[in-house]
């Protein structure tokens, strides 16, 4: 159990999109192997920036190579405590050890893991200290052996949590079919809180340099199998008659391998692949379509960013997509067929009084069903329920 004196404890009220719910201030920590600054690390910034700001207290332990600078330690600035996790290859035995010197610090009532590394590892020690633990799961990306080798040890490693947090309702049907205890899953899906608002359409497309008069079509993410940037490509010589432009925003271990598809004929001077731009969210007004083109996802955040910038979505209907939008709200294809969705962006340029309608409807679903607080709120009654000595009959998706 947890050594020395516990900080006294008092009651605050949560803002809710229902009525408030008062909630015990907890100490909560949160532990990430975090890559570029993608969907999952913008879901833990979001948790632990809103719940510090409620009164929590709240820790990061940020397992990362030596010396490596990340953009999450800038949360110092904000009280939040930011603890690098720093061993030299995949000394694990060691990672091990430091993350239980700094569950013995900080002394977290809760201890919450994000990604397949801190799940594999971190289970066995909060278990011996007797502090709750919670998963989020923010997608499987599956792929090589490798890929398919650290999943499958990931989903057994989640038998040994007290509570999983799916971001969709399929991620959550996968976890209770792969063994999963179905009183032990939670689907909590991601919310929107912008954190920067859209440039005006005319300024962004300048800073992207967006040429005159084409239709521009943006894809945000990381470029990696799962993302799908490879059917988009695909997808554009079917629409050789239209004045597109395509800017793709992001980088990952795909991203030169998808360059050299622009050697093509008509691919180069129609696509331009910028790498990653910090807050892209801002400039998704330049584009006229946004397309999300993934063969696997979770709740996708650029899904948001494009619904709250008032851009019409051409998206896959993989992971939690559907639970974001529908036809009322977005075009839906299958996943990994570029004719679906050549024919989508054709139908999207052809009928403007769909585009209206439908992003109109996206942006009062944004408004009405992905509302930050209640999300916050959601995500400390699970944690609550989690310490609790007498357990909920079920947390099973709903």
């Amino acid at each position: 159990m947890h050594a020395g004196p516990r900080p006294a404890r008092r009651g605050r009220a949560i803002p809710s999109a229902a009525v408030p719910t008062v909630h015990i201030d907890m100490r909560i920590l949160h532990v990430l192997a975090p890559a570029e600054y993608g969907g999952l690390e913008r879901i833990v910034e979001a948790l632990a920036r809103g719940h510090s700001h409620l009164g929590h207290s709240i820790g990061l332990a940020l397992c990362l190579p030596p010396e490596e600078h990340h953009s999450m330690m800038e949360l110092r600035d904000e009280g939040i405590e930011v603890h690098p996790i720093s061993t030299i290859g995949r000394q694990y035995g060691r990672e091990r050890k430091a993350i239980g010197g700094l569950i013995d610090q900080f002394q977290p009532d809760i201890v919450h893991t994000h990604g397949y590394r801190p799940d594999v590892l971190v289970p066995g020690i909060a278990q011996k200290r007797g502090v709750p633990i919670v998963s989020t799961v923010h997608g499987f990306t599956g792929g090589d052996w490798k890929n398919n080798l650290y999943e499958s040890m990931q989903r057994w490693s989640f038998r040994r949590f007290d509570t999983v947090i799916a971001v969709s309702h399929r991620l959550g049907e996968q976890l209770i079919q792969g063994g999963v205890g179905r009183d032990r899953v939670h689907v909590l899906p991601n919310a929107w809180g912008e954190t920067s608002a859209p440039l005006p359409g005319h300024v962004a497309r300048a800073e992207l340099a967006v040429p005159p008069g084409v239709l521009h079509i943006g894809w945000v993410g990381r470029v990696s199998r799962e993302k799908g940037v490879d059917v988009l490509l695909e997808s554009l010589p079917m629409l050789a008659d239209l004045p597109l432009h395509v800017t793709v925003i992001g980088d990952g271990p795909d991203l030169e391998r998808s360059r050299e598809r622009l050697a093509k004929p008509g691919l180069k001077s129609r696509v331009k692949f910028l790498g990653a731009i910090p807050s892209a969210g801002r400039l998704f007004s330049a584009f006229d379509i946004f397309v999300l083109s993934s063969r696997t996802e979770g709740t996708p955040i650029t899904l948001f960013e494009a619904m709250a910038a008032g851009v019409p979505v051409v998206a896959t209907a993989v992971g939690g997509v559907p639970d974001v939008v529908s036809e009322c709200e977005a075009w839906l294809v299958p996943a990994e067929d570029p004719a679906m969705l050549a024919d989508a962006i054709r139908a999207v340029v052809s009928d403007p009084a769909a585009v209206a309608e439908r992003v109109r409807a996206a942006q009062a679903r944004l408004r009405d069903k992905f509302d930050l607080g209640a999300w916050l709120d959601r995500y400390l009654e699970v944690y609550e329920r989690v310490r609790s000595p007498i357990k909920e009959a079920s947390l099973c998706p709903t």
